[in-house]
């Protein structure tokens, strides 16, 4: 028998959320039984999207969600040996009893010198949420200018990498010092510190005073309607995020940009990776692919400790981290 923690919501979150919202609680797991494995977590993944999938696909006393990689402890299923390596859906547990579904197997050509961590950020999740962005949504093209907000963070950081490899100019927004010199870094043709520039206006001006072609959306509020006067005509926008609205009590209202839209006839697409899950596999080794080359670099923060997993959450959603937050069992 394993004993096996949790972290579940307690209650759901009222704003910001909150130490007490949270509960750890401990069971033993049985034996897996023909067919079933028992995983045990490695690295856990902490997001923006969990505070706002809270509210629609979480009740009072479930465990958290999110992805981890785990390690195959036990195993009475072929497909799995011991000792191998899995990307899942389990939450916010240190071991799993699964049947194998919904488990992703770590690439076979995964390189050694290479964290199994990425498999929950550049290599997962957020880089297929940055490939579907720009390619099936923004079909971003050679030549043209993208902005990128929430630039630092776990997505943010790939799309405009990604955009640099297809040979565009990429501007990026984002919250600290530390985090626009980490971008140049990366390569970002212009970066500003939305906090302490005087204007948003002027500082997109500034960056691209042609305009932008595409913007891949990840902030949301007041600050889009700032930007969505700066597009070109005919410019794209993928919505992937809008985590300044996510710990609000009450919902924003207005600005409200229709006629922007209507008058630079601008196309908005919000979008979901999983649309594309047909095309995981392939999109999963081009990732690696960009890696190894040295064309995708990755940056990380890491928190030690299961017992630590809500003060990761708390702090990625208050922009402690510079790329993917993970937490290291």
């Amino acid at each position: 028998m394993v004993k096996a923690k949790s972290w579940v919501m307690t209650q759901h979150f009222d704003g910001f959320p909150k130490k007490s919202d949270f509960g750890l609680k401990v069971e033993e797991l049985p034996e897996p039984k023909d067919g079933e494995v028992l995983l045990e977590a490695v690295f856990l993944s902490v997001d923006p999207y969990m505070r706002s999938f809270s509210k629609t696909h979480m009740k009072e006393g479930d465990v958290m969600i999110g992805g981890q990689v785990a390690k195959v402890i036990q195993s009475k299923n072929p497909a799995f040996p011991v000792g191998s390596h899995v990307v899942s859906d389990s939450g916010w547990r240190t071991h799993t009893l699964s049947d194998g579904t919904g488990l992703t197997p770590i690439l076979s050509e995964w390189p050694k010198d290479v964290s199994l961590s990425l498999a929950l950020g550049a290599i997962g999740m957020p880089g297929l949420t940055a490939v579907y962005g720009i390619e099936d949504v923004l079909g971003l093209k050679e030549g043209e200018t993208l902005l990128v907000n929430a630039a630092a963070g776990a997505v943010g950081s790939v799309v405009g990498q990604i955009a640099k490899i297809k040979g565009c100019k990429v501007v990026g927004s984002a919250g600290s010092d530390a985090k626009v010199a980490y971008l140049k870094e990366l390569g970002f043709d212009e970066v500003f510190n939305y906090k302490t520039v005087g204007s948003l206006e002027e500082a997109l001006r500034k960056a691209s005073p042609e305009g932008y072609d595409c913007f891949f959306e990840n902030v949301g509020g007041p600050s889009s309607d700032v930007v969505l006067q700066q597009m070109k005509k005919f410019g794209r926008i993928a919505v992937c995020g809008s985590i300044s609205t996510y710990n609000d009590s009450e919902p924003q209202t207005g600005p409200y940009p229709y006629f922007t839209m209507i008058f630079k006839e601008l196309k908005m697409e919000g979008f979901l990776q999983s649309r594309w899950e047909h095309k995981h596999p392939e999109t999963l080794k081009r990732l690696l692919a960009w890696v190894k080359e040295g064309k995708l670099q990755c940056r990380e923060h890491v928190t030690k400790g299961f017992d630590n997993m809500p003060a990761a959450f708390m702090g990625m959603l208050q922009g402690e981290n510079t790329g993917k937050a993970v937490v290291a069992v």
